[in-house]
C-alpha cells in the first residue's frame, strides 16, 4: 500500500528510506543498501517523518507567499499575523537539521505546529483576499465559451496577478479588445466584486490543471501561469505548441516560456493583441462558484440550521482535494453523484471539476443549494468554520459528533498541509486516496488511524461510504 516500506516487513524491497544530508552517510545515502537507520541513528520512519515536516512547509510556504503580497507591513495585526507563521517555518526547518531530534512524539507536535500554522495561514490569506478584492459572491460563470477576440488564459492562484493585469488593461484603454478568461483554480476570482467589476474577465476555460497540454494548444492567445502547477516541455511534447505564447510569474518557470518582470504586463498585452482572435470555444455550460465561507454563513447560516433541526438537512459531505490525472479519482465524481439528495456537498481546490459540470439543485424543502463551492485550495478552511460554527449552534461540543463525511483527493504539499490543518484541529474519520502517500510508512500510517481514524479510500464508495449512503 506505501510503496516503499520497511526492510524488515518487505524483505524484497530494499528501501526503507533515503537520507544523505549529512558527510556521515553511508555511500549514496542512508537506506540504499536496506538499512533500517542512518549512521547517525535516525531511523526509517524518522526520515520519513522529516520528509512528511518539509514538504508540509512547501504548503505552508505557498500561501505565506500570496499572504505576504496581499498583507500591509505597515499594519501591525498584518506582521503579527505573518511572523507567526515564518515562526513556526524556521524552527520546522531547524527541526530537519542532521542529528537534532530522534524523538516520534516530537516529530508529531512538530507535524501538529505545521498544521495549526497551516491553519493560520489559510485564515489569513482569506481575510486578505476579502480585504483587498471584497466578499465573493455566489457566481454562475461561462465555462468553455470565448467570444470571437483577442484573449489571454490565466491558470494558478494569485487573485492579485489577475487584478494588476485587468487594470492595465483598462489603464491602455483595451477592455474591449482583450478578453481575460480563467483557468483551473483561478475559477473563484469571477465572484470577488472587484474582479467582477471588470467587463472584460469572460469566463472560465478547461478545468483542473492536468488539462493544460490540451486546452493551451487549443489556445491561439497568450498564457499566463501564475502558480504551481505548469506542465515542462519534458513532460509533453504538446507544450511546444504554445510555448511561445506562455507567459509565467514570479516562482514559476519554464525553459522556452517568457517571465512577467516586476509586474509589467505590457509586452503580454502587446504579444495579446498580434495574435489572432480566439476561437473554437463555443460551450454553452456553466459552473457555480463564490461561496466564501462567511458568505454561506450570511446566505444560509440560519436555513442550514434549520434545515439540521427540522431533519430536512440530514448529512454534510466534504468533497475536495488536489485532482490529478488518472480514472482512480473517477471515484470522487460517482461518490458525489451518490450523495442523498438531502445532503449537502461542500467543495474547494480543483478536485471540484470532477463533478463541478452537475446540477445538483436544491435541498428538499429549502432553497440550500446540495453544492457549495467554497474556492480555491487555500479556502479549505471555510469547511472547517462552517464546521464549528455550526457545532457550536447546535450546543456539540465534540464537532467529530456532527454528521459530516470528509473524502480528499491528494496530489502535492499543499494538499498535505490542509490535512496537518485538519489533523491539528483533532478532525477524525477523513478518507485520503486515490492511494496513500508514498513517503508513510506502516509505523506512520498505523499512528495517524490510531489517534485520527485516517483512512485511504478503497476505490468503492461502498465499501467506504455506504452506512451513509443509505441513509
Amino acid at each position: 500500500m506505501f510503496g516503499l516500506s520497511r526492510r524488515k516487513e518487505k524483505k524484497n524491497i530494499e528501501l526503507p528510506f533515503l537520507c544523505w544530508q549529512c558527510e556521515m552517510s553511508a555511500p549514496n545515502g542512508c537506506g540504499t543498501h536496506g538499512e533500517e537507520k542512518g549512521v547517525c541513528g535516525k531511523t526509517g520512519t524518522k526520515a520519513r517523518l522529516q520528509d512528511l515536516i518539509t514538504y508540509g512547509l512547501r504548503g505552508l510556504a505557498a500561501y505565506r507567499e500570496h499572504a505576504r503580497e496581499l498583507a500591509d507591513l505597515d499594519n501591525p495585526e498584518d506582521r503579527k499575523r505573518l511572523l507567526e507563521i515564518d515562526d513556526v517555518i524556521g524552527e520546522s526547518l531547524y527541526f530537519t537539521l542532521t542529528n537534532v531530534n530522534f524523538n516520534f512524539d516530537e516529530h508529531i507536535q512538530q507535524l501538529m505546529k505545521i498544521g495549526q500554522a497551516g491553519v493560520k495561514v489559510m485564515d489569513l490569506l482569506s481575510d486578505l483576499h476579502v480585504r483587498a478584492l471584497g466578499l465573493p459572491q455566489p457566481t454562475e460563470v461561462p465555462q468553455n465559451r470565448a467570444e470571437k477576440a483577442k484573449g489571454i488564459l490565466v491558470s494558478g492562484h494569485n487573485l492579485l496577478m489577475l487584478k494588476k493585469l485587468l487594470q492595465r488593461i483598462e489603464e491602455r484603454g483595451l477592455s474591449d479588445k482583450i478578453y481575460v478568461y480563467t483557468h483551473s483554480e483561478m475559477l473563484p476570482a469571477h465572484a470577488y466584486p472587484e474582479l467582477k467589476k471588470y467587463k472584460n474577465l469572460k469566463g472560465n476555460i478547461g478545468k483542473a490543471w492536468f488539462d493544460q497540454t490540451e486546452i493551451f494548444a487549443k489556445w491561439k492567445g497568450t498564457i499566463v501561469v501564475n502558480t504551481n502547477c505548469i506542465v515542462p516541455p519534458e513532460k509533453s511534447s504538446k507544450v511546444n505548441e504554445y510555448i511561445d505564447r506562455l507567459y509565467t510569474y514570479k516562482v514559476v518557470g519554464v525553459e522556452g516560456a517568457k517571465k512577467i518582470e516586476n509586474d509589467n504586463f505590457d509586452p503580454l498585452i502587446d504579444h495579446t493583441l498580434q495574435l489572432p482572435d480566439i476561437e473554437g470555444f463555443e460551450s454553452n455550460e456553466k459552473v457555480k462558484t463564490g461561496h466564501h465561507y462567511l458568505t454561506v454563513l450570511d446566505y444560509y447560516g440560519e436555513k442550514i440550521l434549520k434545515a439540521i433541526k427540522e431533519g430536512k438537512l440530514k448529512r454534510i459531505w466534504v468533497i475536495a482535494g488536489c485532482d490529478a490525472p488518472g480514472r482512480a479519482r473517477n471515484y470522487f465524481r460517482e461518490l458525489a453523484l451518490a450523495v442523498p439528495k438531502d445532503h449537502l456537498i461542500i467543495t474547494s481546490s480543483c478536485g471540484k471539476f470532477r463533478f463541478n459540470d452537475v446540477d445538483f439543485g436544491f435541498i428538499p424543502g429549502t432553497d440550500i443549494p446540495r453544492y457549495i463551492d467554497l474556492g480555491q485550495c487555500n479556502d479549505s478552511n471555510g469547511a472547517v468554520h462552517l464546521a464549528f460554527t455550526v457545532a457550536k449552534a447546535l450546543g456539540i461540543e465534540d464537532v467529530n459528533k456532527l454528521p459530516v463525511s470528509i473524502a480528499l483527493m491528494w496530489m502535492e504539499q499543499k494538499a498535505i498541509l490542509i490535512l496537518l490543518a485538519l489533523l491539528s484541529l483533532s478532525i477524525k474519520d477523513i478518507y485520503i486516496g486515490p492511494r496513500a502517500p508514498q513517503f508513510l510508512n506502516e509505523d506512520i500510517y498505523n499512528f495517524l488511524k490510531e489517534t485520527f481514524n485516517l483512512k485511504v479510500i478503497s476505490g468503492d464508495i461502498y465499501k467506504d461510504f455506504g452506512q451513509e449512503l443509505a441513509a
